[in-house]
């Protein structure tokens, strides 16, 4: 039996090797060269010294710490009232459809609801407001942003509801609790998982953001992923891009550290 776990686990350790380990191992390669080949560590000391850099990094936390605090306040209400409902899997089935829809896609139809002819400005329009400068603004990036990863955050969500045992409710309001002490001292506590999971998701991602920051934010929001796609695509520098690629994987993986589950001493969680 072990051996037949082995064989038949052989594809995925072959595509964990080719398109997870071996990318991230070249990153780091590339990261020590310039670009005319040169054996170099002036990437790293250029990227440390440089007050560009470390403003795009702050820059980068900042904004994916307000997409996933916004995706947060949007889906644990959504996935706790999603499983009250009836039909709670068709539910979470709707929502997640939107994640079939190509991301560049989603951004072309965000930039036609919020150009200025766009539907929205249509409707303010029509309110006597008089059309607004909505795209290209940090409102535009920030919501287009927390629509698509909403979903991502409501399903760790509601698979952690969902599994918590509906004894431990009863016997809290045997006990005399209230709804909110129900919620605050049993639901929210034995739903962090799904929520540590969640952030995981949203901020992760959202870190190294590249493509709405130039199609709804216009470029006016500068992130590292926006600072990457320069240097392979523009300048050609290569191994810049490639050490601000190994910042960004040591922060996913310092988040991923944050975030994960913690095992307690002298027993499993």
């Amino acid at each position: 039996m072990t051996k037949a776990r082995k064989f038949f686990g052989l594809p995925y350790y072959i595509w964990l090797l080719l398109f997870v380990i071996a990318p991230v191992l070249l990153i780091v390669y590339q990261s020590f060269f310039d670009m005319n080949g040169n054996f170099t560590l002036s990437n790293y000391a250029t990227y440390f010294s440089s007050g560009t850099y470390l403003t795009m990094t702050l820059n980068s936390v900042f904004y994916a710490f307000l997409i996933t605090v916004f995706t947060l306040l949007i889906s644990y209400p959504t996935a706790y009232f999603l499983n009250k409902t009836r039909h709670k899997d068709l539910w979470l089935m709707l929502i997640i459809l939107p994640t079939w829809v190509n991301l560049l896609l989603k951004a072309y139809a965000f930039i036609g609801i919020f150009s200025i002819h766009g539907s929205v400005n249509s409707f303010l329009s029509f309110l006597g407001i008089g059309p607004k400068q909505i795209l290209f603004t940090d409102f535009s990036f920030l919501f287009v942003a927390t629509y698509i990863e909403i979903p991502f955050m409501i399903m760790p969500i509601f698979n952690a509801i969902s599994e918590i045992n509906p004894s431990l409710i009863s016997a809290s309001r045997d006990l005399g609790a209230n709804s909110l002490d129900t919620f605050r001292r049993v639901i929210f506590p034995l739903s962090l998982e799904g929520v540590k999971a969640g952030v995981q998701a949203v901020f992760i991602p959202s870190l190294s953001l590249f493509m709405l920051t130039r199609l709804i934010g216009g470029n006016r929001v500068i992130t590292l992923g926006t600072a990457i796609e320069e240097h392979f695509l523009v300048t050609q520098n290569w191994g810049m891009g490639s050490t601000i690629g190994v910042v960004l994987i040591i922060a996913m993986l310092l988040v991923m550290f944050l975030t994960g589950e913690k095992k307690k001493k002298g027993g499993v969680k």
